[in-house]
């Protein structure tokens, strides 16, 4: 059967995975063609969803929605006319009802056609040719004739074309020809590596292949194990003697040795709260008993994270001085670090290294505020840093973490539910159909053929807690430290995400952050009905969101952008150039809000008014979390948890509040903050009158405060909140 053929006006190109019509041309994911190739064998017949998941997906477990997602992206591709060319049967299949002609070419008549069907490339097209940079290329643009005319096989210029293409092959070689077509990835099949009721993460395959490495996070616990699974046996074995805080890890390139970042609180802290190491294990070793690892060194002022073992010996790894990241290369033979790479004026993102190519990635902020991706040698020596070049998909400024592909030229990225490939010029093209649940983390197998991924399964609610439990706080004092908190109602239930409620001023709403629809979206509902206000894109995420003082509006951080969105569903957006890292308040009369954004790619503390686009920066370093009280004071706490105030000449530490402070949220409502500290105790403190106050112990499926009013808090549980280590098997 030919590999190219007509439907109706348009070729269809199995070989470039294209929908073409007249000088448009449409990259469709292989699946969806394979739907409409077999559609095509089977012209003006019924074909049941059976058969065709069947043919489509042989020996792999589907369901329905995937079949009908490949139909809505055909009928999308073919125009508002496809309705007539594929037909829907109810409870019986579809059919294809349009002239089918099935065309067989030699391989230069192949690309002869292909210029003449597009003499105009999409952007899509000029992404997907710009990736392939590894062999020489034959443009199609180049067999294209510059007025727009058809080009036909009786075309004295076909011969002249054909006689250059002749040329070009004998000197690439056939081989580079075929080299250059863009790859094109397509998954077959899921597999659960982890199926537990543990939370495994970080997955990581040995360079031979055999074991895939992860972290084991033991139910409802914070602290882990680095485990190791046989590919083949499926054979578990736990690397590690004891539990701790560790994080990422890389193996040496002969597979015998990996090193991991371990964290742990600080004997004595003076910049942060826990102190990092970088330490290593004999894999072989801990395949047979668990080991403890051996601290190589020790950061007690500065983050490490990412290591990359390096092909020569040394361990690459970010390190971050006051939100500020550099590149460091350790060598472990001289106990030594050395800075091989950062920004004056900018930031590091994050980076890869390939072992292959022996080259090192990164992506970062510049200080004209965009994101580039750069090429280094592990010596630092810089080859090349490109823009890049954000596709629709995409929220502009987003934070992307690729790694390398097996293809050269390439890296892999996700941003949840998509997976897409940048190439060393920063062109971007998405390579997936989208996934039901989030994925990230995509590394892959050393034989190209799959790759392992980290599936996130959250769900939260919204509870409702009264204050009038808390009315005899003094007499009960003693009994409500020890005492669980567990009178609350559920305001807002799924299975997906709800969280970060807010009380709407004057009014009887609610707004709430939700994942119901597949993404975050933001929802109001007055107890009994729901109603979703926004229709953002897929992988949207939300970083905090404020009613306006009179309750008709409400400001929400979207893909770190804000918008005011209106309860009618309209929307307004705010132009501003910087990245909005968090929303933190929004006061609605002077119109200004509070937040944190990343200036030249370092995150600072800011008053934005929304009026003048004017920006104010209140604080150099970075705060976990910042409110302003009713009387104009600024609360924020630090990255050591540590609660502080503005006085009149400089920021005050509030000692009454020392040890109460957590990675968490706080509020504060008529001068009052209340908090839950990291031992879980729900805690107030008047600023007026100096009075602190344990109200009661949380239970541990209590996430986070969100607001409060005179009768009730609202907050944030954790139903479900794991992850799981998959591999994705690449059709072949």
């Amino acid at each position: 059967m030919s590999a190219q053929y007509w439907v109706g006006d348009f070729f269809i190109d199995l070989t470039r995975n294209q929908i073409t019509q007249k000088t448009q041309s449409q990259t469709i994911p292989p699946k969806a063609l394979a739907v409409l190739t077999y559609l095509a064998k089977n012209a003006n017949k019924v074909v049941s969803h059976d058969e065709l998941l069947s043919a489509v997906w042989p020996d792999t477990v589907v369901t329905p929605n995937t079949l009908q997602r490949s139909i809505a992206r055909l009928r999308k591709a073919l125009g508002e006319g496809s309705q007539s060319y594929i037909k829907t049967h109810a409870k019986q299949g579809y059919s294809l009802e349009v002239e089918v002609r099935w065309q067989e070419l030699t391989d230069s008549e192949s690309l002869i056609t292909q210029a003449t069907l597009s003499t105009a490339p999409t952007a899509e097209d000029e992404a997907v040719k710009e990736d392939a940079v590894t062999e020489p290329q034959i443009e199609r643009a180049d067999l294209a004739k510059p007025s727009g005319s058809v080009l036909t096989l009786n075309s004295p210029l076909v011969g002249i074309v054909i006689l250059g293409l002749i040329a070009i092959v004998s000197f690439v070689g056939i081989k580079s020809l075929t080299l250059a077509q863009p790859s094109k990835l397509a998954f077959a099949e899921l597999r659960s590596l982890t199926t537990t009721e543990h939370s495994e993460s970080n997955g990581n395959y040995t360079p031979d292949g055999q074991y895939i490495v992860f972290n084991r996070f033991p139910k409802d616990l914070c602290v882990n194990n680095l485990w190791a699974k046989n590919v083949s046996t499926q054979e578990e074995f736990q690397l590690t003697k004891n539990l701790g805080s560790f994080g990422a890890h890389s193996f040496s390139k002969d597979g015998k040795e990996l090193v991991v970042i371990e964290k742990e609180d600080c004997n004595k802290p003076i910049t942060q709260k826990q102190c990092y190491k970088l330490s290593n294990l004999d894999f072989h070793k801990a395949l047979e008993t668990p080991q403890t690892p051996s601290v190589l060194m020790e950061c007690k002022n500065s983050t490490i994270m990412s290591p990359k073992w390096l092909n020569n010996s040394n361990v690459a790894f970010l390190q971050e001085f006051s939100s500020r990241r550099q590149l460091t290369s350790y060598s472990i033979a001289d106990s030594k670090s050395t800075v091989i790479h950062k920004l004056d004026e900018g930031n590091i993102n994050d980076f890869d290294y390939s072992s292959k190519e022996d080259l090192i990635a990164l992506t970062s902020t510049h200080s004209d505020g965009q994101k580039y991706i750069e090429i280094l040698k592990p010596d630092g020596q810089l080859l090349s840093s490109y823009q890049i070049k954000y596709p629709e998909e995409i929220a502009n400024l987003t934070d992307i973490s690729p790694n390398f592909m097996p293809q050269s030229g390439q890296l892999i990225f996700s941003t949840g539910r998509q997976f897409f490939t940048i190439s060393y010029e920063g062109n971007i093209t998405n390579i997936s159909l989208p996934l039901d649940e989030p994925m990230g983390s995509p590394l892959f197998h050393p034989d190209g053929n799959r790759m392992v991924t980290t599936k996130a399964i959250f769900d939260t609610d919204i509870a409702k807690l009264p204050l009038s439990q808390f009315a005899n706080a003094q007499a009960e004092q003693a009994q409500k430290q020890n005492e669980a908190i567990n009178n609350y109602s559920v305001l807002q239930r799924s299975i997906r995400i709800e969280q970060h409620g807010i009380f709407q001023p004057n009014g009887g709403l609610v707004a709430f952050r939700s994942r119901r629809s597949g993404q975050d979206q933001l929802w109001v509902t007055d107890g009994a009905n729901s109603q979703q206000l926004t229709n953002f894109p897929l992988d949207t995420r939300i970083y905090g969101m404020n009613w306006a003082m009179d309750g008709a509006s409400i400001l929400v951080n979207a893909n770190k952008k804000l918008t005011q969105v209106f309860l009618d569903s309209s929307a307004k957006p705010i132009p501003l150039v910087h990245s909005v890292e968090q929303l933190f308040q929004w006061d609605s009369e002077a119109n200004t809000a509070l937040m944190n954004v990343r200036i030249k790619g370092v995150i600072r503390l800011v008053e934005f008014n929304l009026n003048s686009s004017e920006l104010r920066v209140i604080h150099n370093n970075q705060v976990n979390w910042a409110l302003k009280t009713e009387d104009g004071r600024l609360i924020y706490t630090d990255q050591m948890d540590r609660f502080w105030q503005s006085g009149p000449a400089e920021y005050q530490l509030i000692d009454a509040l020392d040890n109460q402070g957590s990675d968490k949220p706080f509020l504060v409502k008529n001068n009052v903050i209340y908090g839950i500290s990291d031992e879980l105790q729900l805690w107030s403190y008047d600023l007026n009158e100096n009075a602190f106050k344990i109200l009661g112990k949380t239970l541990d499926d209590f996430d986070y405060l969100t607001d409060v009013n005179q009768t009730d808090i609202l907050l944030t549980v954790m139903i479900t909140g794991k992850k799981e280590v998959a591999e994705l098997i690449l059709s072949e």
